[in-house]
């Protein structure tokens, strides 16, 4: 399961509003940088959140949660304790199918939840307005990105645009962060497996194959990943 994260808006109190004489190609190139500056997929979307209440004209809170086909939904990064409210409390068919209409269309927007059934629970939170751009999309799994107003229709039409460019940038940062990270993983991994190997050779008076082929089939054997069977010999290893 994703980590979660909570950022305060405090954190960040040197970042700028987009106020209306500020140039729009300025306010996502800082944006942009700042993404690109995190260091792994959960830092990107901590920064997503925290960015897009500036960014985002209208937006008061903002929270990214991953959907799966089965309906499962979770959120994994927000500004604070009202959007996870929003995002898990209290589900209901309308509700829902707002939710669900993400898998087939890129923006979706709530502009009114006093007059909208699909707003229930977010009126009962005193929040009016919400708009969900999608992130990530593939047959399982769905990443979104919502902000969150406490006026009714807070997103108009430039809002929506600002939402969809603003999110690509997120989505390029991500997929960045994303193989980053699963290279960084790659190394470690490398680097433990190696180790054990050199354990089981030193040990057992084998070669380099022999060694890594004995890992291998104890892997299979025991139903155990690689890795985690690697760390088991390195961990024992080093603890004698």
């Amino acid at each position: 399961m994703p980590k979660r994260f909570v950022v305060a808006a405090f954190e960040f109190p040197d970042l700028p509003r987009f106020p209306a004489g500020f140039e729009l190609a300025e306010a996502l190139t800082v944006a942009a940088q700042q993404l690109h500056d995190t260091s792994t997929p959960h830092s990107t979307m901590r920064a997503a959140v925290r960015l897009a209440v500036h960014i985002l004209p209208g937006a008061e809170h903002a929270g990214i949660s991953v959907m799966e086909r089965t309906q499962q939904r979770r959120t994994v990064a927000w500004t604070d304790e009202v959007v996870r409210s929003a995002e898990s409390g209290h589900p209901g068919r309308e509700q829902d199918r707002y939710w669900e209409g993400l898998w087939t269309a890129p923006v979706l927007r709530v502009e009114d939840s006093e007059a909208d059934d699909a707003g229930t629970v977010l009126s009962e939170l005193g929040l009016r307005s919400a708009l969900s751009l999608r992130l990530r999309a593939d047959r399982r799994r769905l990443t979104v990105l919502t902000a969150y107003a406490r006026k009714p229709r807070a997103f108009d039409e430039a809002g929506v645009r600002i939402g969809r460019l603003f999110t690509a940038h997120v989505s390029l940062a991500l997929d960045s962060a994303t193989v980053r990270e699963q290279l960084t993983e790659a190394m470690r991994t490398r680097d433990l497996i190696g180790q054990a190997t050199g354990i089981l050779m030193e040990r057992m008076d084998m070669d380099a194959a022999e060694a890594f082929e004995s890992l291998v089939k104890a892997s299979q054997r025991e139903n155990v990943k690689l890795r985690d069977l690697a760390r088991r010999i390195v961990d024992a290893h080093n603890t004698t």
